[in-house]
């Protein structure tokens, strides 16, 4: 797909991503949802970027002009819209650029059962768009907009349905938050508290500009939450990206705890002998494991919740038990509850361990490997393909086992390194795990030198 890439489409908004191109996506997207299930009706929700409402109203616009009637949902976490798509069965366009930095903006489509779009279905969409192949309503059939209110409480109303709350009340304990000024600050305190649990906050306001941090929930955009764990004596800290699809911990210390180690501890209390888990092409060793322990088995994708997504679904029709998936980013599906990555609902889960015993027990397991990930941005398609020569050569040298599903893994047995082109950025990231710090960098370092000298020469 040249549009759509691991997770909807992205770009720096008012400059790639457009009002115009927006539109045209909309257009795009309802001609295809009304010719192939009739659609009426659509929704529009965002997070809080500043150029959500902007965007948002060229999305509308698009689907109004080819006779779709618009719900406006505001803002509200991605696994909102969500919801509201499947309990209304109507599709959604959810303005959203998740973690990425707040200069950009992006799309991301639903459909009418609240899980994100096939590759196959967004390689129709994208077909229609490129081709502008729209359907056009005269003047008086034009589409009606209403706003919609009670969304983000439903959402909420939703997840206390779903969730384990007695043990987590009965536990007491203290949640330091930091949903980084996205659209979790709207949703997340209140489900938490709601759990029965005390709950401090930081970078708690919604907030387009993101003024206290970053949408990626990373180490180096996180240092007050683990200041805030420490500060407030508190359990678990956690942390959401943009659009809230995410979660990320800190432990009762105030230390950062790697998503994989997240993922194979919730793998652990998930999986029974015989089931499946759906995972990406890099994927740690740490759930790899937890498996192999477990007797279940483990598919790969290519990075991005969209792959993911299709594969549980081709899993579950021929007859597979897939109950938990997912990406040591924070990204985590429970099919069994719905099939969207939703951070509030991942956290509810984690905190179901955390009442028994502390987060730095659960996860120490896991905690042999040591995760390293640099990126190298690019300009043009030549330095892109160029560096991903350069990995190719790299993987023709090494005496390692080579994936190439997505980008290019090479296994060496007791570590990995990986390097693909990102799906929503102009970067190519590359990414290593090692038991031991200096192997993981040593396996970045060559890698990059190698790229970054083929970027050179391009």
């Amino acid at each position: 797909m040249e549009i759509f890439g691991s997770s909807g489409t992205r770009g720096v908004a008012n400059e790639e991503l457009t009002p115009a191109f927006v539109l045209r996506v909309a257009k795009a997207a309802g001609t295809i949802w009304a010719e192939d299930a009739g659609a009426e009706r659509v929704g529009i929700a965002r997070d809080t970027r500043y150029t959500g409402r902007m965007l948002a109203d060229a999305a509308a616009s698009g689907l109004a002009s080819i006779g779709i009637d618009v719900d406006r949902l505001g803002i509200v976490p991605t696994p909102g819209a969500q919801t509201y798509a499947e309990h209304e069965a109507v599709p959604v366009i959810v303005v959203t650029a998740s973690h990425n930095p707040p200069q950009y903006n992006g799309i991301k489509l639903v459909g009418a059962d609240g899980v994100e779009l096939s590759v196959a279905t967004l390689e129709t969409i994208e077909d229609r768009l490129l081709t502008e192949s729209f359907t056009a309503a005269a003047w008086d059939e034009t589409g009606r907009v209403r706003e919609i209110d009670g969304v983000r409480r439903a959402y909420v109303e939703g997840l206390l349905a779903a969730a384990d709350r007695q043990p987590i009340a009965d536990a007491d304990l203290t949640v330091a938050l930091d949903p980084g000024h996205g659209a979790g600050a709207l949703t997340s305190p209140e489900f938490f508290r709601e759990l029965g649990c005390r709950v401090v906050t930081v970078n708690g306001q919604p907030d387009g500009h993101f003024p206290g941090r970053d949408p990626e929930p990373v180490p180096d955009n996180l240092a007050d939450l683990g200041r805030l764990v420490r500060s407030t004596d508190a359990d678990v800290g956690i942390a959401h990206d943009g659009d809230a699809d995410r979660a990320i911990f800190f432990d009762e210390d105030g230390e950062y705890v790697e998503g994989d180690a997240t993922l194979a501890a919730l793998a652990a209390a998930e999986l029974e002998a015989g089931d499946t888990t759906v995972s990406a092409v890099n994927v740690s060793q740490r759930l790899v494991d937890v498996v192999n322990e477990v007797g279940a088995d483990l598919e790969l994708t290519p990075i991005g919740s969209t792959n993911i997504i299709t594969r549980i679904r081709e899993l579950e029709e021929s007859g597979e038990r897939v109950p938990i998936a997912g990406e040591g980013n924070g990204g985590i599906f429970f099919p069994n509850y719905r099939l969207s990555r939703d951070g509030a609902f991942t956290a509810a889960r984690f905190l179901e361990l955390v009442a028994e015993r502390p987060v730095s027990e659960i996860v120490a397991p896991y905690d042999g490997y040591v995760n390293v990930r640099r990126n190298l941005e690019y300009e043009s398609t030549a330095e892109r393909d160029a560096m991903l020569d350069a990995a190719a050569n790299q993987a023709k040298a090494a005496d390692a086992d080579l994936n190439t599903r997505d980008g290019y893994r090479l296994d060496y047995g007791d570590a990995w390194v990986l390097a693909r082109p990102s799906g929503t950025e102009p970067l190519v990231r590359i990414y290593a795990e090692a038991r031991e710090g200096d192997r993981a960098e040593e396996l970045v370092a060559d890698m990059y030198d190698a790229l970054a000298d083929a970027k050179a020469d391009a």
